[in-house]
Parts: structure tokens; sequence; C-alpha cells
């Protein structure tokens, strides 16, 4: 796995870089808050663009839910891969965000912002106060935590054989697996753990809310599904301790016990904006809403891209999320030097202009 460093300088655009007033005051020019699929890509093209960059993100590695939730399970739709892993995609991300060398703070969290008079943003973090020109906020859904299931005997075995965040495909191998749940994640996981574990089993009260086609090759796999009107009674353990069994009731009334050493709940999390609801966003349903055509919040000089942000038409994907993530950094530039170009072309223009300069 690709690490982003911890120390580095970028090398942008003398037009854009410089320090602040004080001597203090080092002060960046854009500064991303979030180290996910958006906030990475958001940092290339900044980088591109020739912008001194800092990243900062409250968990201890980049790609936010992707590594933290479920790095082993694939993802469809983002252009170029048929299908890829979630860690290498990421794996991918980092490289790519690496281009114009940020500056990279993890495990460090963004509590305050103030935008002080000069128009230079204060972020004010768990380790630091870190100043900047302008903000790209790429925070995904913010702190998240799983839904719990509410199930006797459901608390007792988490962490043994009860899982809300499952990372590794070989944990299952040969194993009876239960899974909770009908939205992407459980759809996904149902079928990338049918060709591993010794059987799956997935069970939902409702109709399945997961992508169409997935949907489709769920139905057409090995998958023994239960569901509408199904849902998880209570679980059972062994000897050991560990997981052995779940009952789960039909939408009949009736209670059947299945064998079960892992179970897999997938009914979604809760989501908290944390300090960012403090900063002065306009919010809209635990999002930030920004101007669709230029990614710009409420307060001049902080932009949003990602699942964090609101705006009529809004579409919850990577794939938007990159596209989200170029208008707000063109858009930050120009609030940086209103005489710079709004568009600056593709990215092989863009390219062949910088290093003519630097000859």
């Amino acid at each position: 796995m690709t690490t982003l460093p911890t120390t580095s300088n970028g090398h942008g655009d003398p037009a854009l870089n410089g320090h602040g007033d004080g001597p203090h005051h080092d002060v960046y020019d854009v500064t991303i808050v979030g180290a996910g699929p958006t906030g990475l890509f958001s940092a290339f093209y900044a980088g591109l663009r020739g912008a001194r960059v800092q990243i900062i993100d409250s968990l201890e590695e980049a790609g936010g839910a992707l590594t933290a939730i479920y790095p082993e399970k694939y993802i469809y739709d983002v252009m170029g891969f048929p299908r890829v892993l979630a860690k290498d995609f990421v794996e991918q991300c980092l490289i790519q965000s690496q281009r114009g060398q940020p500056t990279v703070h993890l495990n460090e969290e963004v509590r305050e912002l103030e935008r002080l008079p000069d128009g230079t943003i204060r972020l004010g973090t768990t380790r630091a106060e870190r100043f900047s020109r302008a903000v790209i906020i790429c925070a995904g859904v913010g702190a998240f935590e799983p839904k719990r299931l509410e199930a006797p005997g459901i608390r007792d075995l988490e962490g043994h054989g009860v899982h809300y965040f499952a990372k590794r495909v070989e944990d299952f191998r040969d194993k009876h697996v239960v899974i909770v749940g009908g939205g992407d994640s459980a759809a996904d996981w149902a079928v990338t753990l049918e060709p591993v574990a010794r059987h799956v089993t997935l069970i939902h009260r409702s109709k399945f809310r997961a992508h169409e086609s997935t949907i489709a090759e769920l139905e057409a796999s090995d998958v023994d599904l239960r569901y509408p009107g199904c849902e998880i009674v209570s679980v059972g353990a062994g000897e050991s301790g560990h997981l052995s069994a779940v009952t789960y009731r039909d939408a009949e009334g009736t209670e059947t016990t299945i064998p079960a050493e892992e179970l897999i709940v997938a009914i979604g999390f809760v989501a908290d904006l944390g300090p960012l609801k403090t900063w002065g966003f306009e919010l809209q349903r635990n999002q930030i809403v920004v101007d669709g055509t230029t990614m710009a919040t409420n307060i001049p000089g902080v932009y949003g891209a990602g699942d964090i942000v609101a705006y009529p038409a809004k579409f919850k994907l990577i794939a938007t999320g990159a596209a989200e993530a170029v208008t707000a950094v063109n858009h930050a530039i120009t609030h940086i030097d209103p005489k710079a170009r709004l568009d600056a072309g593709h990215s092989t223009t863009i390219m062949e202009k910088r290093e003519k300069a630097v000859r």
C-alpha cells in the first residue's frame, strides 16, 4: 500500500505560492479537508494547477470510508475500471495525489474554521493552527458510526463473529456467513463472499435497494436469499464464545435457526458532521449546501466536493465527486488570483506549459 508522506513541500506557480503576513503563519494556497478519493483527487488537481496544497484528515490512513470500512469490497462505478477493489483504487488515488507533492496531516481533526479579516482562512485542528487562502471540504459523510442491530446476544458477540466493518475477505473463507441488510454494501458483500465462503445467507426485511445489476447478479448466484419480511431475532454462541447460529423470523412469523460462524451487519451508518456544524455553513440533511455551478459554500473562499455537499440533482458517487473536485479547485484558484484562468485546459496542456516554463 502506498502511503502519503507526512512532510512534503509543494513547488507550484509562484503567482499562487507564498507565506502569510506573520512570521509564524505558513499560508497554503489550498487546504483539502478529507483524504478520501474526492479529497485526493482535489489535491492532485490543485497541484496540477500549480497550487501549494495541504491535506488534513482525522483518520490514520488516507482513503476515507473505502479504507476504513470495506477495503476488499469491489467498486464498479469509477471510470477506467470494470471493477476494482476499494483498497487498490485508493492506492492509485494516492499515487495520483502526489504529483504536486502536497503536505499531509493525518490523524488530525479540524475543529475550527475562521475567515480572518484579510481573507485568509484559519483552521484550528487537534494538533496546530493551519492557514490557507482557500479551503475545499471533502469530508464524505463526516464521522460515521454503524447502525447497531438490536437483537438479544448481538452486543456480546461483537468481535466474536459479529462484524459492522468487514475488511478482509480471507476472514470469511470456508465459513457459514450471514449478512443482514438490503443496500449496496450488503449486496456487494454477498456477491463478493459467495465464491469464498462455504455458504452465504442474506437476510433482509424489505426489498433490495442496491444497484439493479448487483441485484441481478445476486439473484443469479448461490447466495441464499431470505427476504422480504425477514429479520434476525437472536444469535447464539458455541462453547468457545464465538458466534455459532442465527435465528430469524420470516413474514409469516415463523422462526428459523441457521448455522452462522460470521455475521456481517450492513444496515447503514449514522453520520455526524461534528465540528463542521458550528462553522457557519448552510446545511441540508447533514450536508453542506453549495452552488452547483461553482461548488462554493456560503463562506467566501470555502468550497466543497463529494458526498458532503448538497445541490439540486446531486448524485453521491465517486465519479461525480471527481467532477466536483475539478470545479471546486478551478474556482478556488480564481478566488486566490482573480487574473487566473478558470479553465486551464486539458491536463496534457497544463503539464506541457509547466514543463516549458521550467526549461
